[in-house]
């Protein structure tokens, strides 16, 4: 499969860019039960344009590949819950009539809503595995035609738009498929906030531009949307409540190239540092050793070089991932529920955000003798 190649920046379309880094990963970011030999390794490389300082991906994946098992993250955790019952009452503000929702995954937006107000919700979605009968399905990618008769009086997307390759033109496609003062609800990482503390789920192959509120602010604007109301969900996620308006003001993007190019070279060094220190933490221990997290938490750390030679298992809560394989790695996935009544283990952790809740979670309802590093 031949990757796309960017070249130029996805939003300003600057062919001003420059290569930050380069490396080899892994295409998906789950479990499988294939063997190793059909895992499939890819080129992620990210650039900066020097003119408006929008980091991104340069070498895209085609998205029927990218998205061949689908993709239901957020569907577990304590964190997740709560997202998805204040952004379904973030929602519940407009008391929408006809609901469309892009991406909506494993429907746990939809029906946290449908408690709150009985409405018609349709989910827009490639592959929908679990449906619900009280929400309406299309299989597929998000299209304009799907509005084509502007049904909808609001539009709905969570933890979608920063998986979206060219997000003007999806936005544009959104503002054409509403009625004037019709209203787009979406809920996105706050990316800003995950690359200042280094989380390395905040660019990847599926998070593919750096989307701080600067450039958000740019793109709706462009595409005719007045911002109505925000809201900042922990550290987590941003809630945007947009309203179409022709007459809203246009912005222009700031260039922050110096900023964001700091940022994205120091969370590449912090990982070479951590990479050093629990290496040198796997050598010395003589316990049992286990690495938390069967996503791509994993598979950035062993991808830097994390020694795997002692790591017994990797460890997660999904029971859809235990019991199979890490892909791109040999290490088989078990519930954390393994470590009880063990007397030496050691758990190493990088879940970013979730680092706390996992961490309680071992310590707290599962065996408090655990060593849990985190990084």
């Amino acid at each position: 499969m031949k990757q796309i190649e960017r070249s130029k920046c996805p939003i300003t379309n600057s062919e001003n860019i420059e290569i930050l880094s380069n490396r080899k990963f892994p295409l998906f970011c789950g479990c499988t039960t294939e063997n190793s030999e059909s895992d499939l390794i890819y080129e992620e490389e990210f650039a900066i344009c020097k003119d408006s300082g929008v980091l991104f991906l340069n070498k895209l994946i085609p998205l029927d590949v990218l998205y061949k098992n689908g993709h239901y993250a957020g569907s577990v955790g304590k964190i997740w819950e709560e997202h998805h019952e204040a952004f379904a009452n973030f929602i519940f503000q407009v008391k929408p009539r006809n609901v469309l929702e892009v991406g909506g995954g494993h429907g746990k937006l939809a029906q946290n809503f449908l408690k709150l107000q009985k409405t018609n919700w349709t989910i827009v979605e490639p592959d929908t595995k679990n449906k619900f009968d009280n929400v309406n399905y299309i299989d597929g990618f998000f299209d304009k035609s799907i509005c084509k008769n502007k049904q909808y009086d609001v539009i709905v997307h969570s933890h979608t738009f920063e998986h979206i390759y060219k997000p003007n033109e999806f936005l544009n496609d959104i503002s054409n498929s509403l009625n004037e003062k019709g209203y787009m609800i979406f809920s996105l990482p706050n990316m800003q906030k995950w690359l200042e503390n280094k989380f390395s789920n905040c660019l990847f192959f599926e998070h593919t531009i750096f989307l701080n509120e600067k450039l958000i602010d740019y793109l709706l604007a462009k595409n005719s949307f007045k911002i109505i109301k925000k809201y900042y969900f922990k550290n987590h996620s941003i809630f945007y409540l947009t309203q179409k308006n022709k007459n809203v003001e246009q912005t222009v993007i700031s260039n922050n190239y110096l900023e964001n190019k700091k940022l994205f070279l120091s969370m590449i060094e912090f990982y070479k540092a951590q990479i050093f220190k629990l290496n040198e933490i796997i050598l010395r221990s003589s316990k049992e050793i286990y690495l938390f997290g069967a996503h791509l938490f994993s598979q950035n750390l062993i991808y830097d070089g994390l020694d795997i030679s002692k790591i017994k298992y990797i460890l997660d809560n999904d029971i859809n991932k235990q019991d199979k394989r890490l892909y791109g790695t040999n290490l088989y996935v078990k519930s954390p529920k393994i470590l009880k009544n063990k007397n030496n283990v050691l758990v190493i952790l990088n879940a970013g955000i979730y680092n706390e809740e996992i961490k309680n979670n071992i310590l707290n309802d599962i065996n408090p003798n655990a060593k849990v590093v985190l990084c």
